[in-house]
């Protein structure tokens, strides 16, 4: 959602946005590898926030929004309006408040309305990014948070993993099973390779029912990959 509406606002995405203290996350406490004084592009800083779920990028892209981060969560909360997401609340670009509430139908509508971005796509299933955000340094190498990316038996197309202990490890994907669409919204699990290992199971329980299966589970809801 931080990516739609940031993209939504047809920022300059070549402008050099420096890293500072306003940057840091104050909420849940996690680290960075981008240091104060690191310079990257909007362009930048939206891959690594998609990719890697780099939250002091995401925190950037809200700090330097036109009206700031408050500007920016209401557009958020706008768009998700706007899409029918009648059941979701944001309240911060990174997603680390725990008040960023959704459910799977609403994420549903949100990975639909993302296939209208060609960069979140493209970022998001970029199995690793360069960059170079000191000037006197080498450059900085991100690896995608989705591992499945490695697997060579998905086509994913989109994707996007999170966690927090309040939500437990998520993951919405789209991807390309049998020459058939499949949107993939598994929330609140346990272990960190867990969402990874009932993607796959999912994706083998369909190829072995059959094509008759995502039918009856986009008519049922059982064992529905959407």
């Amino acid at each position: 959602m931080t990516a739609m509406v940031i993209l939504d606002a047809d920022l300059d995405p070549e402008q050099e946005i420096t890293i500072t203290r306003n940057d840091r996350d104050l909420i849940q406490l996690t680290g960075s590898r981008l240091a104060y004084g690191a310079v990257l592009t909007r362009r930048e800083l939206l891959v690594l926030a998609l990719m890697a779920s780099e939250n002091r990028a995401a925190n950037a892209l809200g700090r330097t929004y036109p009206g700031g981060m408050k500007a920016l969560v209401q557009a958020m909360n706008r768009k998700a309006a706007d899409l029918g997401m009648s059941n979701s609340v944001f309240r911060d670009p990174a997603g680390l408040d725990p008040g960023n509430v959704s459910t799977a139908a609403d994420l549903l509508k949100m990975l639909n309305a993302v296939e209208e971005y060609p960069l979140i796509r493209a970022a998001t299933t970029t199995a690793s990014r360069k960059v170079h955000p000191y000037p006197d340094r080498g450059p900085l190498r991100y690896v995608n948070t989705n591992r499945l990316l490695k697997n060579n038996a998905w086509e994913i197309q989109l994707s996007k993993t999170g966690y927090l202990n309040e939500a437990g490890r998520c993951l919405v994907m789209q991807a390309r099973v049998d020459d058939r669409d499949l949107s993939v919204i598994l929330l609140d699990s346990f272990g960190k390779l867990t969402p990874f290992g009932d993607a796959n199971r999912l994706r083998r329980w369909l190829r072995e029912q059959g094509p008759e299966s995502y039918l009856a589970a986009r008519e049922t809801g059982t064992g529905s990959p959407d």
